[in-house]
């Protein structure tokens, strides 16, 4: 099998069974040919289904040797897996050569985070009295309730809104549709700005009809204008944390895993695919539980 056929097989694979978007697919084949790249200049004659441990070993370090950075070299090995993965499902190889490699070990970055009192600052420096007010506190609420990405925020459609029985749907990453529950405040600041702003606004176009949240010329809000409305928001509160749209999806997690929330559940809401993605927040929750033992712990305090 021909390196060549090998990856035009797995784009083909990614694009039509995974339906995953088109900048996800490039990157991936990237990873793919800088492995094959390297395998012609190491031992041209050897094939995809001829790799093995030790040759993947040798290509990791010769990006380290790169200069690459251990996030980039992850990245890169991640696409080398997902190809090896593709072609075991093809029967294509007859073991995986990555099942036991050892990738670059990562430090953890713990995201921040904001306090339930710091989010009620943000909502309380938000003017309901004017329409864009109402708006961006249905935005802000939303966020906070269900954790969404920025990129699920803004594409949030009305026919997917089930407030009446607290839930709503999300089209995440690579198109897949999961179901969030969505607590009360936020279903309240939604009805308002339905009922008091979005139905009254005259010149929504076309392409824009089924989406939630709206400019004042009738289209879709941009991620740009998400992180500005936060920006605002926490320079009026005058937190100084680094918040982003991110931060209260962080948040959620955090706090649901703070109150006991099965780690499972807020895997499902936030969309993760591996449980490992969200077990960051049981070390969140480590940090908190130390960072309260710190203040209120009587020998702590000397």
């Amino acid at each position: 099998m021909l390196w060549s056929a090998a990856i035009q097989g797995f784009k083909h694979y990614m694009m039509l069974e995974k339906g995953m978007s088109p900048h996800s697919v490039d990157a991936y084949i990237n990873d793919v040919r800088k492995l094959s790249d390297h395998m012609v200049d190491l031992s041209p004659e050897t094939k995809p289904e001829q790799v093995t441990i030790d040759m993947l070993e040798s290509f990791l370090a010769y990006l380290n040797d790169l200069g690459l950075g251990r996030r980039t070299q992850a990245r890169i090995l991640s696409g080398i897996r997902a190809f090896f993965k593709y072609l075991l499902i093809e029967d294509l190889v007859s073991e995986d050569p990555t099942e036991h490699l050892e990738g670059p070990k990562l430090s953890q970055n713990v995201p921040e985070v904001l306090s339930v009192e710091e989010i009620n600052q943000l909502f309380e420096c938000i003017d309901l009295s004017h329409p864009h007010g109402t708006r961006n506190r249905a935005i802000v609420e939303t966020l906070y309730a269900c954790g969404l990405r920025v990129s699920e925020l803004v594409n949030l459609r009305l026919s997917n809104l089930f407030l009446d029985v607290g839930f709503i749907k999300v089209i995440g990453k690579s198109n897949k549709e999961r179901i969030i529950p969505i607590g009360e405040s936020a279903v309240s600041h939604i009805k308002m700005y339905i009922d008091h702003y979005r139905r009254k606004q005259s010149n929504i176009r076309k392409d824009s009809r089924d989406i939630l949240f709206l400019n004042r010329r009738g289209n879709r809000l941009t991620r740009t204008m998400i992180y500005l409305i936060v920006k605002d928001l926490v320079d009026k509160a005058g937190i100084s944390k680094k918040v982003s749209p991110h931060t209260f999806r962080h948040s959620f997690a955090t706090h649901l895993v703070e109150g006991g929330a099965d780690l499972r559940a807020v895997q499902e809401m936030l969309g993760h695919e591996s449980i490992l993605t969200t077990e960051i927040y049981t070390h969140l929750d480590v940090h908190y539980l130390r960072e309260t033992i710190m203040s209120y712990h009587p020998l702590s305090q000397s």
